[in-house]
């Protein structure tokens, strides 16, 4: 996976005001849906017609549990789950679903074999150069909300 240099200005903390560099993935390759199914049809004696059904119907079973809060254990992949994160409050009274409770988030959990694949991950810093980034920070009090899985 290859990598690039960005630099910005920090605004908060410790390095206020200070330009700071990191690396940021210069971009992704995608297993698409296509090259998945393809990929299974090589490795296995199911038709493509099949395999399609197959990830659809995983896709709603998954869909489903988790409107019903369960928990998905994907065999080799690891396990898939809602969590809801709770805002603390002063007293038992204001703990209530519109004040207490934030967004629903999925948290998926890969399993060793799947923890190991990306610890393999050969990874390469482009140094030829230093790109800025321009960030907006979020105003004091404001949370970001981040839609994003929850990877442990």
């Amino acid at each position: 996976m290859d990598f690039e240099i960005k630099s910005r200005v920090q605004p908060v903390g410790e390095r206020k005001g200070q330009t700071v560099y990191f690396a940021q993935a210069k971009t992704q390759q995608k297993l698409t849906n296509k090259m998945l199914i393809e990929r299974i049809v090589r490795e296995t004696s199911l038709s493509q017609g099949d395999v399609s059904n197959a990830l659809v119907s995983l896709s709603n079973v998954v869909c489903e549990a988790l409107q019903l809060g369960m928990s998905v254990d994907l065999a080799e992949l690891g396990s898939i789950r809602p969590t809801v994160p709770s805002k603390m409050m002063d007293t038992p009274e204001e703990v209530t679903v519109e004040k207490a409770l934030k967004k629903p988030k999925i948290v998926f959990t890969p399993k060793q074999r799947m923890r190991d694949a990306v610890n393999a991950l050969m990874r390469t810093v482009d140094r030829s150069r230093v790109t800025p980034v321009n960030t907006t920070p979020p105003k004091p009090g404001e949370e970001e909300d981040d839609d994003r899985p929850v990877i442990e």
